[in-house]
């Protein structure tokens, strides 16, 4: 049972957004249709499943580690920056996390469900902590050295690797909409298989990526119409969770199909009737997305600043709110010293322990 105070610092950290995130009532898509995380998650949504024992065994494993163990929640840790963001430019702010050690214990220490890294990080350490938090190994990567910089997602070791390694998940990348993406999409179907006939799980970060999403001055990588069809592709290859950002606007589709160009399909109620401008509702449309939640939506938590518990914790009361499965946040927690980084942890799951902060 959550306290008051718990409650108490959630609005705190929420300031003067706390009554229009918290006092949300009247989404668009009704709780009713969703599939919500709970304590029987694995049995309600994963057990009914083509997913082998092993596999159900491995994602029990992780929604039982950590603070949130035994509610359906997750947090968890990604540190994969070393190389999608550059190591340099990832830990200067904290030289300490160029030792990979230390992101494992971040994570015990932090109360997360399981620790997300590279075959490097993880396997550096793999014997002495593979059985002490579940390892979710990232398997595809954008480098930043090939000059100049392209963006791709490249395979950067294989799945027997990350079984070998003592892993409970294997995660990936695809960036939809880039010109890569067909390959990638074969490339990590395929080694979401052998995961899945292995007994791992497996988590898909459902990124978009191309110069046309941006127009008129808006960024449409992190629009909900845009997303929700990323996310609905990403459970299509059978990914067990889904990875996305938190939408920040509405009408990629609408915004890509003017002067005379056609791209892809959209139905104009997706702006009327199952979502409006209120972050719970975009939000829950990237849940509707996910096959009414039947499999886990969780956010990232974005870059690190000068705001970062505030938005974490928000970030957190609109996923949960609209019937997300929890946060994945890395940059936030990691780019500061090691106590406060454990103590923005701790305030990201206390809004998921926090009876008083309800599905919308």
């Amino acid at each position: 049972m959550a306290t008051m105070t718990t409650m108490s610092s959630v609005e705190q950290y929420l300031g003067d957004k706390a009554e229009y995130l918290l006092g949300f009532s009247s989404p668009k898509i009704s709780k009713e249709r969703l599939h919500l995380p709970g304590p029987d998650s694995v049995d309600r949504l994963y057990g009914v499943t083509d997913r082998n024992n092993r596999v159900l065994g491995n994602l029990q494993r992780i929604y039982n580690h950590g603070r949130l163990a035994g509610t359906g929640y997750l947090s968890i840790l990604p540190v994969d920056q070393g190389i999608e963001h550059s190591a340099g430019a990832s830990f200067a702010k904290n030289p300490d996390y160029f030792d990979g050690e230390n992101i494992v214990k971040l994570a015990i220490e932090g109360g997360c469900n399981a620790v997300a890294s590279t075959f490097g990080v993880l396997g550096s350490v793999a014997r002495q902590y593979a059985h002490k938090i579940p390892f979710l190994v990232k398997i595809n990567h954008n480098e930043l050295l090939t000059y100049p910089n392209r963006f791709d997602q490249v395979l950067f070791g294989t799945v027997k690797q990350a079984l070998d390694m003592g892993a409970a998940a294997v995660g990936a990348t695809i960036y939809f909409g880039s010109e890569q993406s067909s390959r990638q999409i074969v490339e990590i179907s395929q080694a979401f298989a052998l995961a899945h006939e292995l007994g791992l799980a497996t988590v898909l970060w459902c990124y978009l990526r191309s110069d046309a999403f941006k127009k008129g001055g808006k960024d449409y990588h992190v629009s909900a119409d845009l997303t929700g069809q990323a996310n609905h592709l990403g459970v299509t290859i059978q990914a067990d969770i889904i990875k996305q950002k938190l939408p920040e606007n509405n009408g990629g589709y609408l915004a890509l199909n003017g002067n005379g160009v056609s791209y892809g399909k959209f139905d104009k109620r997706i702006y009327s009737e199952l979502t409006s401008d209120h972050p719970i509702d975009l939000c829950r449309y990237q849940v509707a997305s996910c096959y009414m939640g039947r499999i886990g939506l969780i956010n990232s938590g974005g870059a690190s600043g000068a705001n970062d518990f505030s938005e974490a914790v928000a970030t957190a009361v609109v996923n949960k709110r609209a019937g997300g499965m929890g946060l994945i946040s890395g940059r936030k927690a990691f780019q500061r010293p090691r106590r406060d980084g454990i103590a923005l942890l701790n305030a990201i799951q206390d809004v998921y322990l926090s009876s008083e902060v309800t599905v919308a």
